[in-house]
């Protein structure tokens, strides 16, 4: 159980930082026993990847969404692109639901490591 700085970002997913000390399990010098331990708690006031990756993605689909709405108003000469932009909102909606499964994953990860 060796002890390791932990960034808790303002969204409240985690990273863990760097290594501080040795537990007295491991006996060699560089060595680490594998088990984290949080040392120290450094709150990030910003969010994780995760969450300003799906920001970016929901904002590139409000604007793929505005693009068709825009396309609408001006009658069906646009049907092409219109086809493709509710192509790239399914895709886009298919890599947020992605790494919104990640967030979860990672936060269950969290709940299991305490408890054991």
């Amino acid at each position: 159980m060796c002890f390791y700085d932990m960034h808790r970002f303002a969204c409240g997913d985690w990273k863990w930082g760097n290594f501080r000390q040795h537990c007295a399990k491991e006996y060699r010098m560089g060595e680490t026993c594998g088990m984290k331990l949080v040392n120290h708690t450094i709150h990030v006031p910003q969010k994780c990847k995760i969450c300003e990756k799906v920001e970016c993605k929901q904002r590139k689909r409000a604007a793929e969404v505005d693009r068709i709405h825009r396309w609408q108003r001006e009658g069906n000469k646009f049907r092409a692109s219109i086809d493709k932009s509710m192509d790239a909102i399914a895709n886009i909606d298919v890599e947020i639901r992605n790494l919104n499964y990640e967030m979860a994953r990672r936060r269950q990860q969290i709940g299991a490591q305490a408890c054991t």
